[in-house]
C-alpha cells in the first residue's frame, strides 16, 4: 500500500508543479508532513542532501523520500511518480502539438502560470529561512545558523565584486558543510 501512496502522491507533485523542483517543495513540505511520513525537520535536511548531489532536485528528492519510506522499491516507485507526469506531457507536446507556442491562448496560459511559480519559489524560500533560522524547541534563533548563512552571502558578495563573477553553487556547498562542521562540532 505505501508504494501506491508514494507513487500517487509524488505523480500528483510532478502534475501540478510548475517551475521545476523549486516549485515542488512546498507542495512535497505539505504532502510528506501530512501524510506523517516525515517531520518538517526532516525534509529540510533532505532538501539540503538533494541540493548536494548531482541531478534534478525534485527527483532526489522523490528518490531520497521513497528510500526512507520503503526502501530500493519505494525510491524507485516515487521517482517514477514525480518524473512520469511530465514525461507524460512533453511526449504529447513533442508529438502532437509541436507548433504549441505559437497560439495566444498557451502564450496566456504560460504568462498567468510564471507569478504562480515565483510566488511559490518565494513562498518555500521564506519557509525554509524560518525552519533554518529558528530552533525548533523554543522557538529562539539559531545564531550559528544565521551565522553560517551571512557568511556566506558576504563571501558570495565580494567573489562577485572581486571577480565579477557568482561564487560556483559547489564552492557554496562546500564551504557551507565546512562551516557546519565548524560551527556545531
Amino acid at each position: 500500500m505505501i508504494y501506491l501512496s508514494l507513487f500517487l502522491s509524488f505523480f500528483i507533485i510532478g502534475a501540478v508543479s510548475f517551475g521545476g523542483g523549486y516549485g515542488m517543495i512546498s507542495i512535497i513540505i505539505d504532502t510528506v508532513t501530512q501524510k506523517g511520513w516525515l517531520t518538517e525537520s526532516e525534509v529540510m535536511n533532505f532538501i539540503a542532501v538533494s541540493e548536494s548531489t548531482p541531478g534534478p532536485l525534485a527527483i532526489n528528492m522523490a528518490t531520497f523520500i521513497g528510500s526512507s519510506q520503503a526502501g530500493l522499491l519505494g525510491s524507485f516507485v516515487a521517482t517514477l511518480g514525480v518524473i512520469l507526469p511530465s514525461f507524460i506531457i512533453i511526449l504529447l507536446i513533442v508529438a502532437i502539438l509541436k507548433n504549441l507556442l505559437k497560439y495566444k491562448s498557451v502564450q496566456s496560459f504560460l504568462k498567468g502560470v510564471r507569478p504562480a511559480v515565483v510566488a511559490l519559489i518565494i513562498s518555500t524560500s521564506i519557509t525554509m529561512a524560518i525552519s533554518l533560522f529558528f530552533k525548533e524547541e523554543g522557538k529562539s534563533f539559531d545564531y550559528k545558523a544565521i551565522g553560517i548563512f551571512l557568511i556566506l552571502v558576504s563571501l558570495s558578495l565580494l567573489y562577485k565584486a572581486i571577480k565579477k563573477n557568482k561564487l560556483q553553487p559547489v564552492a557554496i556547498i562546500i564551504i557551507s558543510a565546512i562551516l557546519g562542521v565548524v560551527f556545531y562540532s
